[in-house]
């Protein structure tokens, strides 16, 4: 699967640390103290923090940036070499002071010790980071703030005040008990403790949901992610609107890192247009993946799209206009091509199970349009049709090669292929692309528009012409 995803460009910018781990197994106790001896036979190096979130987004074939500070030691060359090789790019700041380090130490698919190494960069002159955000904002459409408290972001308001100026969406990770330093910010996305910790204990959904209001007003956010583990996510945007949503995780190993994941595919979804709602359906499918890995984990696009797959509940067949609407919405989620043709399709035939056939093959799915009767005895003539409306759709839904049959009563289906927007549209090579209906709408919305050879000697009316002749 080719995801929606790959056309993101994102800078995450905020604290980076190297996380390395240590795996071993465990079989004894220390003689020393009562303490487990694990012995070592792995040694993995990776980014953590802001380095996590900008690594979420290349393994889902995004364009990340990163901008942080680092010291000049060997975790500094690590984390660069980490991140070249990851196909990021690097904007560090070199400085006097230590690189941030995590060690941990993992037996069987547990973590039985933490080892921190920092000292912060807050004494650092922000401007150094300001300026460095400056030089390279122009190629991305969303910054993500990842602020896990060690100094980076210690003047975050001059980040947000340079990217609403410049039309750059922001996405801000918080921490702390004052989410006043992130006014202005398009989204922040608090997991539930840290958003409690700011409005105070919430008793009820509805409680939280006026407490998200009111915060949201207070900073002039554009909205709230707020995170619930087990009980899923809930997003309050600024217009009021309220939307929340079940956690998909069947098993949970580990949640270290799931919070970048989630503001890393938000950040995505957001660069290439999603809405909000599509944006974090995607974000808790990906979170869903990877709290069920150990360790700061990532996902790909196949995991992201099988994680979708299993909880999209996509009916095939004959669907309402708004019916089909919802089904396009939820394959494109899964980052499927929606193929769309249209037709009379009075007697059903060779020549169109064949070019069913070609066209469904363009794409991930088939939206086939059907006249209506009224529609075909304006083009046909009143003898016409031969099949009623109903008939010529079950017939039509019941090939393997078409996912959807939708009617439509014009003379010509503009107005729906407008509407519905496919993603490639497909008519026989007898038309010019020009002369196809829907063609410039489609065109226009970054779509496709292809031709196909029809099968020769092969027509309704050269079959209902010939039942005539034999009479």
């Amino acid at each position: 699967m080719q995801s929606n995803l790959q056309k993101a460009r994102v800078l995450v910018v905020g604290d980076v640390m190297l996380d390395r781990y240590y795996y071993g197994s465990t079989e004894r106790i220390s003689p020393e103290a009562p303490v487990p001896v694990v012995h070592v036979k792995n040694i993995q190096d990776r980014a953590g923090g802001a380095g996590n979130v900008a690594l979420n987004i290349t393994s889902l074939a995004g364009e990340a940036g990163i901008c942080a500070m680092v010291g000049q030691d060997e975790p500094a060359h690590i984390l660069k070499n980490f991140l070249a090789d990851q196909s990021i790019r690097s904007h560090l700041i070199e400085t006097h002071l230590p690189t941030i380090t995590k060690l941990r130490v993992l037996s069987q698919k547990q973590q039985l010790l933490r080892l921190d190494f920092e000292e912060g960069f807050a004494q650092v002159d922000d401007g150094v980071l300001f300026n460095n955000v400056v030089a390279v904002l122009q190629h991305y459409n969303v910054m993500v703030l990842s602020d896990y408290g060690k100094g980076t972001l210690h003047d975050v308001q001059k980040l947000i005040k340079l990217a609403n100026k410049q039309q750059v969406a922001t996405l801000v990770d918080p921490k702390g008990n004052d989410f006043s330093i992130y006014q202005g910010a398009t989204l922040i996305t608090p997991n539930r403790k840290e958003f409690e910790a700011v409005v105070g204990k919430c008793h009820t959904e509805d409680e939280l949901i006026a407490k998200a209001h009111q915060l949201i007003a207070n900073c002039y956010l554009g909205g709230l992610l707020i995170t619930r583990s087990e009980e899923g996510m809930t997003l309050v945007l600024k217009n009021g609107e309220v939307t929340t949503i079940p956690t998909v995780a069947k098993e949970v190993f580990d949640v270290t890192g799931a919070g970048d994941t989630v503001i890393a595919v938000m950040a995505m979804a957001i660069s290439c247009g999603y809405d909000y709602i599509s944006a974090m359906r995607l974000a808790n499918a990906a979170a869903g993946v990877v709290v069920g890995k150990v360790g700061t984990a990532t996902l790909n696009a196949q995991e992201l799209h099988d994680s979708l797959h299993a909880q999209a509940s996509v009916h095939k067949g004959i669907l309402s206009q708004t019916e089909l609407k919802k089904a396009m919405s939820e394959v494109h989620l899964q980052g499927e091509k929606v193929v769309m043709t249209n037709g009379c399709f009075d007697i059903l035939h060779a020549g169109h199970v064949e070019y069913l056939q070609k066209a469904r093959a363009l794409g991930d799915r088939l939206i086939v349009a059907v006249n209506t009767d009224e529609s075909v005895k304006r083009l046909k003539g009143d003898s016409r049709p031969y099949v009623s409306l109903q008939s010529r759709m079950e017939v039509l839904a019941a090939l393997g090669c078409v996912d959807w049959v939708v009617a439509f009563e014009e003379d010509t289906p503009k107005r729906i292929i407008s509407e519905l927007l496919p993603d490639i549209l497909v008519k026989g090579a007898d038309y010019e692309i020009a002369q196809i209906a829907g063609a410039k709408e489609v065109l226009a919305a970054g779509g496709e528009v292809k031709t196909i050879t029809l099968k020769p000697s092969h027509s309704s009316t050269s079959i209902i012409e010939k039942i005539k002749n034999q009479k």
